[in-house]
């Protein structure tokens, strides 16, 4: 019996790392190819690793709980004639961690949101892309981020590290590196006032409440909600859009739809339609933020916000949406809202997304302020279609109609996103809908 080593794998792009949530089998199990081993869970998304072979799992090399990178050895499975059930006598032990002896030469004299955008890994110290947009984020330098003791593997940061670092920061010293003198600057104007660490409010448990544990995605959830406010200042902008037309095309249409598409034509993929429309006309909008630099985005990828049978959220992402049709799109929309209620998304569908839409119509509200998922800089929510009397202007005169119509609300990053450009393209969105050629073919 030959052995080999069962590898964590690349889960997707920005992923280095994931969670060891459960092991599906035990040491001693036999296994089969593309059988689950354990399950794992990253920033992103929840998901199982296969057997790469028939055999039997011989060694488990991580616990439950144990953050792993991406490529580290995580199980021990023996192959070929002679897989018993029988466990190695000794397995192999995994390498030492080198102790951390990087020394820091001088204190830096920038200030802490440039230090905090140098933060990198080194040659000592691996840090994962979330733990340096965590970093950056809260201004942290290189030398503080440095000094805080890891828990994962070979002492790396983890989240929690951080994050845990962040809650007791100005209260709790860290272990500070070894420094060089320096000499002492008279500073040119007066140094700013340290701000007070952050309290958190006093809450009062009665006998008739219950605690409830948030589960992992609710807390990734919670913390990405509150890293965006605290990234962009939001502004939102309101437009309500006469959709009239859209309403009665659909309704006339939809089942040649389904017949010729084999898939249902909800009014999300009329929605995408427009906003990819719009955002061709207005490429400003389709951007992130890295500093002081602007990256404009070659492709328009586009996420929608998708409520999961858990009450939990997730954005599944259209990839070159530019590049779909009507048909393209609502196969695209239909297949991704039902693996993602049904936990079957890859890491890859739920990142690299360059705008957002989000439904709140769904759940009978006529508008919201929509929070801006991070790093893009806008999002769109639409409201519920409602009839309403309006008024209808002809050549001939005016008069009061019953009209499908319904609310557009813009949230966008107002540190690059200005009123005129962010009125202006929530205003071509509602144009778009409100030109709807009702004579459309399918």
């Amino acid at each position: 019996m030959s052995q080999i080593e069962l590898l964590l794998p690349k889960m997707g792009e920005s992923v280095a790392e994931a969670t060891i949530i459960k092991w599906v089998k035990k040491e001693g199990d036999a296994i089969t190819a593309d059988e689950p081993i354990i399950e794992i869970a990253t920033d992103k998304v929840d998901s199982e690793v296969p057997a790469p072979e028939d055999g039997v799992l011989l060694k488990c090399l991580v616990k439950e709980g144990d953050v792993v990178a991406v490529g580290q050895p995580i199980a021990l499975i023996g192959i070929g004639s002679g897989a018993s059930v029988a466990a190695p006598t000794s397995a192999p032990a995994a390498p030492a961690a080198a102790p951390h002896t990087e020394a820091v030469a001088a204190a830096s004299i920038a200030s802490p949101l440039a230090a905090a955008i140098a933060v990198s890994s080194t040659d000592d110290r691996f840090y994962s892309p979330l733990v340096k947009s965590i970093a950056k984020t809260e201004g942290i330098s290189q030398s503080e981020l440095d000094a805080i003791a890891g828990s994962g593997q070979g002492g790396r940061v983890t989240k929690s590290d951080i994050l845990n670092y962040i809650a007791s920061r100005g209260t709790a010293p860290v272990a500070a590196p070894v420094a060089a003198p320096v000499v002492k600057q008279e500073p040119a104007a007066a140094p700013a006032v340290a701000s007070a660490p952050k309290q958190k409010a006093a809450i009062s448990v009665g006998g008739n409440d219950e605690i409830i544990e948030m589960d992992r995605m609710r807390k990734l959830i919670a913390d990405h909600m509150v890293m965006s406010k605290q990234t962009s200042p939001h502004v939102t902008s309101y437009v309500e859009a006469d959709v009239t037309n859209i309403v009665l095309w659909r309704e006339k249409v939809k089942k040649q739809f389904e017949q010729k598409e084999k898939t249902k034509l909800t009014f999300t993929p009329i929605f995408i339609e427009a906003l990819v429309r719009a955002i061709k006309d207005f490429p400003m909008i389709n951007i992130s933020v890295d500093g002081d630099k602007i990256i404009k985005r070659g492709d328009i990828n586009m996420g929608m916000a998708t409520a999961l049978p858990s009450g939990n959220l997730i954005v599944p992402v259209i990839r070159n949406a530019d590049m779909l049709n009507l048909s393209g799109i609502a196969k695209r929309v239909n297949d991704l809202a039902d693996r993602a209620r049904n936990n079957k998304l890859t890491p890859d569908e739920i990142s690299g997304g360059t705008y957002t839409i989000t439904n709140v119509g769904s759940f009978g509200n006529v508008m919201g302020t929509p929070i801006i998922n991070q790093p893009q800089v806008a999002i769109m929510a639409v409201g519920a279609i409602r009839k309403k009397p309006a008024v209808i202007e002809t050549p001939s005169g005016d008069f009061i109609g019953i009209r499908h119509m319904m609310f557009l609300s813009h949230s966008y990053d107002h540190r690059v996103v200005d009123g005129a450009l962010g009125g202006q393209f929530v205003r071509r969105v509602a144009d778009y809908l409100e030109a709807w050629d009702i004579n459309r073919e399918v």
